[in-house]
């Protein structure tokens, strides 16, 4: 079987379905006779019988195998009554493998006898080796027993030509491939099959060699049955041809037993197995008709007595061989050791007297080598080792990582605008048109307020730096680490390199500290013992001391003292290797190189304030002055512009009332485009006169910046535009400009203060009025609108809806940052995208939270309409009224209103807005009941009144510090504070 796991297994193979008979096993004429199965041996029982596995379930074998290895290690072991019907798992000795076995006989309490059912051999095993294996594995054998036909065992047949018989069939068939052709099956389930192996029919070679007959015929039927030597009758039926003609031939002497490699136990008779006994039989002359005779117990009991016998004798002789060789290679030993025991006799009384003669000295010798070592290890201990151990670089380092001087962020921004400033200076320099060089030189002149400014900030930093202190650390570190260490090696530079240093120091460290710990601590011990011998030696002293006690210790203190003396002065004498030369001199190198860096940073940053402190000092009250130059003279501009703008107005009277040619005659004054635009584009603005900076926490597709106009504060947006869209822009920004126009500021929209087209890029510039932290988003940031403020705003908001919506104008992007609360209570719709066409789609970043403002037919790519503004004005209601609570929609993204408590007339509205939507206007919204009657006045609410209070007075100190931030910008005195 040891054998067979060189063959595959399997651990799951499929149930076989198994054959039920009632008495006896019958061959199915016209499907089984003469089938042929391809096997290989297995286990050979005698000459003519023996087991084999079908090729077929070679995949099964290794599932199987698979199986039990994961299974029997963790099963129980078995207890109790063991079913001769069940399948368990046993660990067969030879190879420490797990198999599936049936109990043929309970031997003893702890041993039995099993049959490995997948390899047909037998071994007696302890119960400990027994166990239970799951349902699964509970399936019929993989091996078969099968029968040589037409033969049998001759009748008394001695028990070596058994054997010989035996050894000669297994050589043919174990682990051969061979073919059966099935000719019967026994009722117990043994095969009756011709066995052939290429062109050999095995059994006529078993026969030939005479370790088996034909089977007798007594009869003058073709049938041969066999008797077993237990009650239960074994008949074979069906047989369609007689005894193979060689059956008939005399047999042949006995051949010696051939050399073949198969399992030497002998198998025992179980009379309680079912599927395939193990039995051995030599059958008797006399043979009933059709029946083989197996013989009888008596007989069969002889021959295993014999064969134990044979064993027996064979098992001695070999133990005997084997003794007398041990005894032999015990003998060579023994004279060897007696040699080198007289070698190490002679050498052990050469070392004796040696030692008897340095034995008088020895204390005092001991003793002064020791006291020697010592006076040493003082010396080395009073000599800095700091170096050894890089102590110093380890300083080093740490002045460099905790004082370290970076580049001040002033100084980057310098170079910045250095590098800006000379770009527009060398383009002023290159430029040939004439009209563009004032653009330019505008320019050049606010980069050099901005290089100004910066230079001012580099400095104020620059002073506060203590620079000399950090250089002169500098210099005094890198003298002293030169004087150690000398030159340093160059191009070496990484962080790898000092996290290698580290490492290495740390294990120095903690080896060095150890091994100083332990030389003290010894040394301790061995002037106590000094202390407490003085006592032992004072005959003074009246109280007994036990000497042993006292004096005994003595050698292994000395020993101890010594090991530890010597082992530091190893340590620290002992020249460094080369692996640790290398991390000192390459950490060494970084060190320097780290402090060479910080040295040219810290001249780069004192050269560059050198610089800036010879720099022209021109005189403040003439920069003042000019700035307030600048700044009339703006205002100057605009006053202009406003006055040109009521020109243009009378010219629109004019047109209208008297000459309409006028715009056609004088195209170059741009009549035509301010009458498109309702009045507001101007062609005398540029960007460069307003001073304006970038407002970029508010930007976001479009640019925004802002200024001050005549002490108000504006933004301006900015529009790429082209030929078309410059059109759209006008005609768009001309209608909304209209329909504020007519009511004003009761029109709930935001006013628009001018466009005008930028001369030098496509853009357009829309100025409007600026209102700090105004729009709804900033406002539910900082302090909530309260139920009753947010209704008001609302209502204003549904004011601007129904003014555009009545001017055939949708807003198409209606959501919290471009609705403004104005005072918390003053609603007002903000601008949208003046570049979009009426029926062009809204934004999808529409949102407020996680609820969508864009209506469902915007999501299925309708155009905007005024019920998808109403639609988005409905859900920032509901935000507005619900507050920070959680929103839940269906499965179109609509919010559910039921789950909140509203007013009832909120609740109403909310419900038209969102969900009815089709039967709504924005005027009726504004005049919706909710707005016009309050359910009662809210109670006050200190704790509300003192952070609106708290707001606004934030909100006011943050406009007044942007206007001294414009002032100071204006005069050049702003800083990056």
């Amino acid at each position: 079987m040891a054998q067979q796991r060189g063959r595959k297994r399997s651990a799951g193979p499929e149930r076989p379905r198994q054959a039920r008979f009632s008495g006896i096993a019958q061959m199915d004429e016209d499907t089984h006779y003469n089938k042929v199965e391809d096997v290989v041996g297995s286990h050979v029982e005698d000459a003519v019988t023996f087991w084999a596995q079908s090729i077929s379930r070679n995949k099964d074998i290794m599932k199987i195998g698979c199986s039990l290895s994961e299974v029997c290690p963790h099963a129980n072991s078995v207890f109790g009554n063991l079913d001769p019907k069940k399948i368990y798992g046993g660990l067969f000795s030879e190879d420490k493998c797990w198999y599936r076995c049936k109990v043929l006989k309970i031997i003893s309490d702890e041993k039995c006898l099993v049959r490995y059912i997948d390899y047909g051999n037998t071994e007696i095993l302890n119960r400990s080796d027994i166990v239970e294996i799951p349902l699964d594995l509970q399936f019929s054998s993989v091996a078969k027993k099968y029968r040589l036909w037409g033969l049998q065992i001759p009748s008394g047949q001695e028990v070596t030509q058994f054997d010989q018989g035996r050894t000669f069939l297994g050589s043919l068939i174990f682990e051969k491939e061979i073919k059966m052709r099935i000719k019967a099956t026994y009722q117990d389930g043994t095969v009756i099959a011709q066995a052939e192996y290429g062109s050999v029919d095995i059994g006529e070679e078993v026969a030939k060699k005479g370790f088996a007959e034909k089977c007798r015929l007594t009869s003058s039927t073709n049938i041969c049955e066999e008797k077993k030597s237990d009650p239960g009758q074994l008949v074979l039926r069906n047989l369609k041809s007689p005894i193979p003609t060689w059956g008939h031939r005399s047999n042949q002497s006995a051949f010696s037993r051939p050399k073949g490699r198969l399992s030497g136990r002998m198998n025992l008779d179980s009379k309680n197995e079912n599927d395939a006994g193990n039995h051995v039989t030599f059958p008797k002359d006399s043979l009933a008709v059709g029946d083989f005779n197996l013989g009888s117990n008596v007989s069969l009991a002889k021959i295993k007595q014999d064969q134990k016998l044979i064993e027996e004798n064979e098992r001695l002789k070999t133990e005997k061989e084997v003794l007398l060789e041990s005894y032999k290679t015990l003998e060579s030993k023994v004279e060897q050791t007696i040699q080198e025991l007289q070698q190490e006799k002679a050498t052990t009384m050469d070392l004796t007297k040696h030692l008897e003669s340095t034995l008088k000295t020895r204390v005092g010798t001991r003793m002064k080598n020791l006291a020697a070592k010592v006076e040493i290890l003082k010396e080395i201990r009073r000599v800095n080792i700091n170096v050894r151990f890089g102590n110093d670089l380890s300083d080093a380092l740490q002045v460099l990582e905790e004082e370290c001087f970076t580049n001040p962020a002033s100084l980057t921004e310098l170079e910045r605008i250095w590098a800006e400033y000379g770009l527009a200076q060398e383009n002023i320099q290159i430029c040939e048109n004439v009209n563009e060089v004032s653009i330019l030189i505008a320019r050049r002149n606010e980069v050099q307020q901005k290089l100004n400014m910066a230079v001012e900030v580099f400095i104020l930093e620059v002073d506060e730096l203590p620079l000399n202190k950090r250089l002169k650390t500098l210099q005094d570190l890198s003298t002293s680490l030169e004087a150690v260490y000398g030159k340093a090696k160059e191009g070496v530079n990484s962080e790898e390199i000092l996290k290698k240093f580290y490492d290495w120091k740390c294990d120095k460290r903690e080896e060095f500290t150890s091994v100083r710990s332990e030389t003290e601590v010894s040394l301790q011990r061995l002037v106590g013992w000094f202390q407490n011998t003085v006592k032992a030696f004072d005959l003074s002293v009246e109280e007994p001391l036990t000497s042993e006690d006292t004096i005994g210790v003595i050698d292994e203190i000395l020993e101890k003292t010594e090991s530890s003396v010597c082992k530091e002065l190893e340590l620290s004498l002992i020249e460094q290797g080369d692996a640790d030369k290398e991390i000192i001199l390459n950490t060494y190198s970084q060190v320097l190189q780290k402090i060479r860096l910080e040295e040219r940073l810290i001249a780069t940053v004192q050269s560059k304030y050198k610089d800036s402190i010879e720099s022209d000092d021109h005189d403040g009250s003439e920069i003042e002055k000019i700035k307030q130059e600048i700044t009339d003279l703006r205002n100057s501009v605009f006053q202009e512009v406003y006055r040109e703008q009521e020109e243009y107005e009378k010219l629109n009277s004019l047109v209208h009332k008297w000459f309409p040619e006028l715009p056609l005659l004088f195209p170059e004054i741009g009549l035509l485009k301010y009458m498109k635009s309702g009045g507001l584009l101007t062609m005398s603005l540029e960007r460069d006169l307003l001073d304006a900076e970038p407002m970029k926490e508010l930007s976001g597709k479009r640019p925004l910046v802002c200024s001050e106009v005549n002490g108000q504060i504006i933004l301006l947006k900015g529009y790429s535009v082209d030929v078309d869209t410059e059109a759209r822009v006008i005609q768009r920004t001309a209608a909304y400009h209209r329909a504020w126009r007519e009511t004003k500021e009761d029109s709930g929209l935001l006013p628009l203060i001018f466009l005008f087209l930028c001369k030098s890029d496509p853009m357009a510039y829309l100025m409007v009025p600026y209102y700090p932290r105004a729009n709804l988003s900033a406002v539910q940031a900082s302090v909530p609108l309260t139920s009753e403020e947010a209704l008001k705003v609302m209502r204003g908001v549904a004011q601007g809806l129904h003014t555009l919506h009545k001017a055939d104008i949708i807003h198409g992007s209606l959501h919290q940052n471009n609705v403004f609360a104005l005072n918390r209570e003053q609603g007002i719709v903000g601008d949208f995208d003046f570049t979009k066409s009426v029926n062009q789609r809204a934004s999808v970043n529409m949102m407020v939270g996680d609820l969508s403002l864009i209506s469902p037919e915007l999501k299925m790519g309708k155009p905007a309409s005024p019920s998808s503004d109403l639609y988005a004005y409905g859900c920032l209601l509901l935000w507005l009224s619900v507050q920070n609570q959680k929103f839940e929609t269906n499965e179109d993204g609509i919010p559910k209103v039921d789950q909140f408590h509203l007013d009832d007339n909120v609740k109403s509205l909310l419900y038209s807005l969102i969900y009815c939507r089709s039967s709504m206007t924005a005027e009726q919204v504004w005049n919706a009941e909710c707005f016009l009657v309050p359910k009662g006045k809210s109670p006050p609410n200190p704790e509300k009144d003192t952070e609106y209070t708290q707001y606004k007075e934030e909100e006011e100190l943050k406009t007044e510090n942007l206007n001294k931030y414009k002032e100071k910008t204006r005069n050049g005195e702003a800083n990056f504070d």
